[in-house]
């Protein structure tokens, strides 16, 4: 017997990839979580007849000899299953697109960094030309919309707007999708809601406003992923989490939303045992306090950054520098040479000032040519650290106007971040 199951709650591109796989895996049942998005829900309501699944309880493990798990690459994610995890011969694919590493002994997987799960597997389905139904490719058009945000997450890669673009071709109702992409917000979700705003603290974490609160909640609550939307939202932060704590149980759910690059939501999720995109994630905890959870949570922030990549992996070095008392036309001269816009002016290995091909137009006379570069060089001396971010180097430039920031390291110039070398970075032009 083969199997296809997803992780808990799973939402609509996780169900959507149980039933592609079905496409794919003909001979294999399709297996949900008992805990499923309520979208989902609704959705299963009305297609049921057309999207049959059963449950774990409903087949007898010890007959699996081939598990699939899709969108997920985690077994604790998914609904228990001791015999299973202890069988040494179970043959295991994995579909993935989260960035988390994989915990299962496969023997085959695909595990690729794409904004929904459904994308990986629409190519497989477009490679042996497989027809869709309709209601298939609608279905897998609204997983890959819920996990994209209609293709606007920063996740979203080309070959999932491709995917859409086959989904379209194949008659995906943009009509449905509408109807059931709409999240449930009732009276549960607006009172943890109100209770959020009336403490609503904030604070400056690496330049970002973020907002980290804690709330107890009583029994089950549907979409508190919406609740944090829209407290971020309300709150106009760049990142926002929620820590909401059951008062029945000794279980906390963690969810984040960020609108900025820089606060990688999904990778912070991981660090705390759960998952998710770079926009938005959740993880649960047992027996942790709220404080001890949001002591944790400002841990990883302050040291979460957009990747790995700091100023000293961009910066532009050996530093050309000239001194203070340089004639004017020697700088021109250089400039030339060098083919730069500008040069940082040095005196005994501490940074003065810089001259810019800008500074230039100051000189009204010929015979100013021959006047030190200390006359006309901006003594504005805005510089940045070496472990510092592309991103944060970007936000000075831009914030002050300024084409190249020196490097600095205890005092002394080490090398110069220009807008070429951001451009390198944010262009994704830097060699592998």
């Amino acid at each position: 017997m083969q199997i296809i199951t997803t992780h808990r709650s799973a939402d609509f591109d996780g169900f959507a990839s149980v039933i592609a796989s079905t496409v794919l895996y003909p001979d294999a049942v399709p297996i949900l979580p008992k805990a499923i998005n309520p979208n989902v829900k609704a959705f299963l309501s009305i297609h049921k007849d057309l999207f049959e699944t059963q449950t774990i309880s409903d087949i007898d493990l010890e007959k699996v000899t081939r598990l699939i798990v899709v969108d997920t690459s985690k077994w604790s994610r998914l609904e228990p299953m001791g015999s299973l995890k202890k069988n040494e011969n179970l043959d295991i694919h994995v579909w993935d697109h989260h960035q988390n590493p994989c915990d299962f002994n496969a023997s085959w997987k695909c595990h690729e960094k794409k904004g929904a799960n459904i994308t990986l597997m629409i190519r497989e389905i477009k490679k042996r030309d497989i027809l869709l139904t309709p209601m298939q490719a609608t279905l897998f058009l609204t997983g890959l919309y819920e996990d994209t945000g209609s293709l606007t997450f920063s996740s979203t890669t080309a070959e999932d707007a491709y995917a859409a673009g086959y989904l379209l071709e194949n008659k995906a109702d943009l009509n449905i999708l509408s109807t059931f992409l709409q999240p449930a917000y009732g009276e549960k979700q607006r009172n943890i809601l109100f209770e959020m705003i009336k403490t609503a603290p904030r604070i400056k974490i690496n330049h970002f406003s973020v907002s980290i609160n804690s709330v107890v909640i009583e029994g089950h609550v549907n979409n508190l992923s919406l609740v944090i939307n829209m407290y971020r939202d309300i709150l106009n932060v760049d990142a926002a989490f929620g820590i909401f704590v059951h008062k029945d149980n000794d279980r906390c759910i963690v969810i984040g939303r960020s609108n900025v690059d820089d606060i990688n939501v999904g990778s912070i999720m991981r660090s705390m045992g759960g998952g998710g995109h770079p926009g938005a994630g959740s993880a649960m905890i047992k027996s942790a306090s709220p404080d001890a959870l949001k002591d944790w949570l400002l841990e990883l922030l302050k040291g979460n950054q957009q990747s790995s990549v700091m100023i000293s992996d961009l910066m532009s070095y050996p530093v050309f520098s000239v001194t203070s008392d340089t004639p004017m036309n020697d700088v021109a001269n250089l400039l030339k040479e060098k083919g730069c816009t500008g040069l940082p002016v040095v005196d005994d290995e501490q940074l003065v000032g810089v001259i810019s091909r800008r500074d230039f137009q100051k000189i009204k006379k010929s015979s100013q040519l021959k006047s030190p570069v200390k006359a006309f060089m901006s003594t504005r001396n805005i510089t940045i650290g070496p472990d510092k971010s592309p991103m944060e180097a970007a936000r000075i430039m831009v914030k002050h106007d300024i084409g190249r920031l020196p490097v600095v390291k205890d005092g002394k110039i080490i090398g110069i971040m220009s807008r070429s070398d951001a451009m390198l970075y944010f262009y994704d032009l830097l060699p592998d």
